[in-house]
This record gives C-alpha cells, sequence and structure tokens, in this order.
C-alpha cells in the first residue's frame, strides 16, 4: 500500500489544528503545530509533502514564515489559509512561493482541492526532475518511446547500431531523425570515435566536395591551405549525412565512389586515402520520386539503403507527448530556480494537436511558453497560439486560407516559416529558395511578427 501524503497544520488556534488533523486524517498522514517556530524545526527536520499554514499569526506572521520555510527548503509546498479580508495579502505570498490558498470560512471539499492540486504539482516537479536527471539528451531530443510506433523504430535501431551497415533514415523534418542518428551512433561499436554531422543542403554548391572528401592547397581560388575533409575527420566513428537527397549530382557520383571504395582522394589530390567510416543518411523527402525525376541516383540509393528506418510523425504517436513536454520542460528551464510545470489544460491542448513541424515544432511551443511564463507552471495561454497567427507554415491549405479571407501577407509569412522549417532553421539557403536576398527574409519576417 503506497504511503500516504504527509501534512503539516500550522495555525495559533488549537481547535483549527485539532479539527484539521481530525477531517483530514482519513485522507493524508497529518500532524499539526500552534507555535510557526516549532513547525518551522518540524519542516527542516522531516520530509513532508505539504504544509498548510495561517497567514494571520502571532509572533510569526504567514509570509514570514513561508519566507523561512522556503529558506531551509526551497521546493517545499506551502498551502495558506486567510480570512477573506487579507485576500491581497494571500495572492502576494503565493507571488512569493506559496503553492496556492484558500479563504474562510471553507468548506472542507474546497481545501482538499486546493491539497489535491498542490500535490500534483509536487509529484510533477519531482517527475521534472527525475526526467533531468535520468533521460539524458535522447529525450530531449525527441527519442521518447512510448508507443508503439517509436518503440519498433528504437528497436530495429538498437539492432542496427551492433553492425558497420550504412542506415538510410527517413520521415518528416523535425520528427527526430538526427537524435536517432546519434542514438544509433552512442550505442554502436564506433561510439568512442566522433560523430561528425552535416546538414548536405547548407553546404555551398561550389564547396560540397571539399566539404566531404578534403582539399589540397590551390586546388582553386579560395583554397588556400590543405585540409581533410569530413570522411576522413570521422574515420573510427560515424558521418551522419543529413538531407543527403539536396546533393548535387556530381556530389552523389563521388560519394558512391568513397563508399564503394572505402578511399577518399581530396580535390585537387591525386593520393587517396583509406577512411573507416560508418555512414549514417537521412531525407525527407520521397528518394523513390526523386530517381523517377533523375534528381537522385539509383545506384547511390541501393548503396545507402541497406537499412531503413522509417521515423513516424509525431502526429503518429500522441502518447509520446507528454514524457516529450517535461523533457524539453526540463531542458528549457535549465538555470531557473524552479523546475517547471505544466497544467492539465494545457497538456491535453498540446496532445490534441496535429504538430506539422514535429518534435521539433513541439519543443519550440514549449521553448517560447517558457522564456515567456511569469509563473512556474505553463498554462493553456503559455502554449495556444497567439490570436494573429492565421494560419501556422505546415498547416498552410490555400483553399481554407481564401476560405477565410486570409491576407496575403499572412499567408507569405506562413510558406515563408515553413520553408525555414523544412531547411532545418538555414536562413541563407531558404533565402536562395524563396528567390530573396537575406536582409529581405529577414524584414519580411521582423514585419510579420
Amino acid at each position: 500500500m503506497p504511503e500516504r501524503p504527509r501534512l503539516l497544520v500550522i495555525d495559533d488556534d488549537p481547535s483549527v489544528v485539532d479539527y484539521l488533523v481530525e477531517v483530514l486524517g482519513s485522507r493524508y498522514a497529518v500532524c499539526g503545530e500552534t507555535s510557526p517556530h516549532v513547525a518551522l524545526d518540524r519542516v527542516r527536520n522531516e520530509e513532508l509533502d505539504i504544509v498548510i499554514s495561517d497567514v494571520e499569526m502571532p509572533g510569526l506572521r504567514g509570509p514570514e514564515l513561508l519566507a523561512r520555510i522556503l529558506e531551509v527548503k526551497p521546493r517545499q509546498a506551502v498551502l495558506l489559509i486567510t480570512a477573506f479580508g487579507s485576500i491581497e495579502l494571500a495572492v502576494e505570498t503565493v507571488r512569493a512561493g506559496a503553492c496556492d490558498f484558500v479563504t474562510k470560512p471553507f468548506k472542507l471539499e474546497t481545501l482538499v482541492l486546493a491539497i489535491e492540486r498542490a500535490l500534483r504539482e509536487r509529484t510533477m516537479r519531482k517527475e521534472i526532475v527525475r526526467l533531468r536527471r535520468d533521460l539524458g539528451e535522447d529525450h530531449g531530443q525527441g527519442l521518447v518511446a512510448n508507443s508503439k510506433a517509436m518503440a519498433g523504430v528504437l528497436e530495429i535501431a538498437r539492432r542496427a547500431a551492433r553492425s558497420h551497415s550504412t542506415v538510410l533514415i527517413t520521415g518528416e523534418s523535425g520528427a527526430g531523425k538526427g537524435a536517432l542518428a546519434r542514438w544509433i551512433h552512442d550505442r554502436s561499436p564506433r561510439r568512442d570515435g566522433p560523430l561528425i554531422h552535416i546538414n548536405c543542403a547548407a553546404l555551398p554548391a561550389g564547396l560540397i566536395e571539399a566539404e566531404l572528401f578534403g582539399v589540397r592547397r590551390g586546388a582553386f581560388t579560395d583554397a588556400r591551405e590543405s585540409r581533410d575533409g569530413l570522411f576522413v575527420e570521422a574515420s573510427g566513428g560515424t558521418l551522419f549525412l543529413d538531407e543527403i537527397a539536396e546533393l548535387p549530382l556530381d556530389a552523389q557520383a563521388k560519394l558512391l565512389q568513397v563508399l564503394e571504395s572505402s578511399r577518399v582522394r581530396p580535390v585537387g589530390g591525386t593520393a587517396e586515402t583509406e577512411i573507416d567510416v560508418r555512414l549514417i543518411v537521412a531525407t525527407n523527402r520521397d528518394l523513390d520520386k526523386a530517381i523517377r525525376t533523375s534528381q537522385f541516383r539509383s545506384d547511390l540509393y541501393f548503396r545507402v539503403n541497406v537499412v531503413r528506418i522509417e521515423v513516424p510523425p509525431l502526429r503518429a504517436r500522441p502518447e509520446d507527448i507528454p514524457p516529450l513536454v517535461h523533457a524539453f520542460l526540463a531542458r528549457a528551464a535549465r538555470g531557473r530556480q524552479e523546475p517547471m510545470g505544466i497544467s492539465d489544460e494545457a497538456m491535453r491542448w498540446l496532445c490534441r494537436r496535429d504538430w506539422p513541424g514535429n518534435v521539433r515544432e513541439l519543443a519550440n511551443v514549449v521553448e517560447r511558453a517558457v522564456a515567456l511564463s511569469e509563473h512556474d507552471t505553463i498554462v493553456l495561454e503559455d502554449v495556444r497560439d497567439q490570436p494573429r497567427a492565421g494560419i501556422s507554415g505546415a498547416e498552410l491549405d490555400l483553399l481554407e486560407a481564401a476560405r477565410r479571407h486570409l491576407p496575403l501577407a499572412e499567408i507569405e509569412l506562413a510558406y515563408i516559416k515553413q520553408m525555414i522549417a523544412h531547411l532545418d532553421g538555414n536562413m541563407a539557403h531558404a533565402a536562395r529558395v524563396l528567390g530573396i536576398d537575406r536582409r529581405t527574409l529577414y524584414r519580411k519576417l521582423a514585419n510579420g511578427m
């Protein structure tokens, strides 16, 4: 049988203490004190779930006692009881750190509801601290496997990690492909070697081969010194090529040659270097379609498609949303004195969303909520869409936009944001795709905020 929550009741009126100890004793393990100073010693020396204290007491008033308690135990839950005329004082003490207050005269049911809220909050805080300590970066990056779909993904990844075979990770942008690549590397025989991660879409077209395979001094105008490429840097470890479908065809041909020979020749060089690299690649594009349209080499596809893992979108695994939210809260709240919690209403809203931007979008929403919240609990208003955000980028539907008479500027802003998300935040590449310069891109974003 689970241990009952421990409560300490503090009131200078012995009859009030006796009454609360008696009526709450059927639900909780309750003790009481009429002296605030004695009560403070108990707080210091005992493990208590909630302290219930009157505000107006001789010798040490509620706000002063609250300050003393939080000085001794900063995370102690303190629930205040106040007369109606002192409600302004009670609000101030809540701002100072009390978890809640009830006003006299109160019904027992009202007090019990406040206690249960405080207990849920305390449990949630403990869970966040545990997540921060135990879950590690995997969960912070989206590798939660509460859902059957994600559990299947990690099972395939676990088996793939034991081998040296090339892995192809597919899935929507923001679903967690990069996190899965790191997960595989960290559990592979190469975990003590480097993990080199490069987004192929972010590589300038003229420098792709030099970045991947190396370059010798003087090979072209800007090649002022010789340097090894990423394949050599990743030797003994793993090279993760994200968005591999964005590589131009000539770079794809050379990549295929490197994979087949396990040797790399730098641009402008004559000697080859033998490499020992485990390759993981990822894309959010349909490679079958890219092959049909001659944008991706079929022979390279067969070479990288040894172990294929499809990361499901977040909308297909809603069971993963609550633990992801708690992990993101723990990550976003680092450096704060207290861990952040989230209300049931806000969590239900997050779980109902479609999340077109997947785990990355969820993480951004949580981070923004933590940054802007003035409290230690995220509420619905902190996470809900702002009124003027008529549409979100990935949910853009032109027919729906026309039906709602949305202005062109709003549709343009939604498309710009979706393009930036699709390109993993690479503003330079987004500007090129959109056909504008970066200064114009930043101006449009600033004007739309």
